[in-house]
């Protein structure tokens, strides 16, 4: 038997809606996993305001005892901001959380599912997650990569999290067709740092192609979203050379202390802040809102949601 889907949308995503104005999601795992109180939920305000200042309406997406928020309240935020035991949700146990009532936050896979289901079509993070370093041996490869083959959301990020194999990361990608679009320089962004040193197979520095290419996809009956990689801003990135001696320190770190699965991602990212003494976190919210800001530009561009 078909069951209704404990989904609770905020009020102001509901006027949004009725309104037809544009909307933009955001993920949760950044506030719960990425970020220590109160920087978390600093930033957080502060991404939805600068959409809000834009004319576009922030939908962050959680799952709070077994109900799917579609954008949180004030209130709501707090509470998710300050909640130590939220899981981390990605494909596999979204549905498992949502049935058994618990609270969680939402990977970037999870906030494709659910954007798609409610059929907001552009989402921004900070970072996505790929091909850990070592995956030949240990296997671990995010499920966000497939979900770009899956879900019809177009995603803006500054490039996957520099903690990754990011040229394993870019060929998955690739091989499961998913058009990865550089924002404003031919060369990927690597999270921190503006340069990777790859070339990004595709270009497009105007919102309104972005867009554009959105459409033609749903046009062409073809499965899957887009990525958009968004280079963090030059006076707030660290670069590639001065953050990757942090990287090999905590990789090895989490090594000596047989960290692995969903807890490698947020032991590296707390560790390296750390060793760079917040300069990492100052980056992170930086690139964040720079996200946020090309994604409301790419949502005003299709009009109406």
């Amino acid at each position: 038997m078909p069951q209704m889907l404990p989904m609770i949308y905020a009020p102001e995503v509901l006027a949004a809606r009725a309104e037809g104005r544009p909307i933009v999601a955001l993920e949760s795992t950044i506030i719960t996993h990425g970020m220590p109180f109160p920087d978390n939920q600093i930033m957080a305000k502060r991404v939805e305001q600068d959409l809000r200042d834009m004319g576009v309406c922030p939908a962050t997406i959680a799952v709070m005892e077994g109900n799917i928020h579609i954008g949180l309240t004030a209130q709501n935020l707090e509470r998710l901001a300050k909640t130590k035991e939220a899981a981390k949700l990605s494909r596999a146990d979204l549905a498992v959380c949502v049935a058994a009532g618990t609270t969680g936050a939402t990977t970037v896979a999870a906030t494709m599912i659910c954007a798609a289901i409610t059929g907001i079509k552009i989402f921004a993070t900070g970072g996505i997650g790929g091909v850990h370093r070592g995956a030949s041996e240990s296997f671990d490869v995010s499920a966000d990569l497939r979900e770009f083959a899956l879900s019809s959301v177009t995603v803006v990020c500054a490039g996957a999290k520099a903690i990754l194999d990011l040229p394993k990361t870019f060929e998955l990608l690739e091989t499961y067709g998913v058009p990865v679009i550089a924002f404003g320089q031919d060369q990927i962004p690597a999270f921190w740092s503006r340069e990777s040193g790859l070339i990004a197979p595709l270009r497009m520095d105007d919102p309104k192609a972005i867009a554009r290419a959105h459409q033609m996809r749903a046009a062409l009956g073809l499965a899957g979203g887009q990525l958009v990689v968004n280079p963090i801003p030059y006076i707030d990135e660290i670069p590639n050379h001065e953050i990757e001696p942090a990287i090999l320190a905590a990789l090895a770190q989490a090594q000596a202390q047989s960290i692995s699965a969903k807890k490698v991602t947020p032991f590296l990212l707390d560790y390296i802040f750390q060793i760079t003494k917040g300069r990492s976190l100052a980056a992170n919210i930086a690139l964040m809102r720079n996200n946020a800001v090309l994604a409301g530009q790419i949502a005003l561009a299709f009009g109406a949601d």
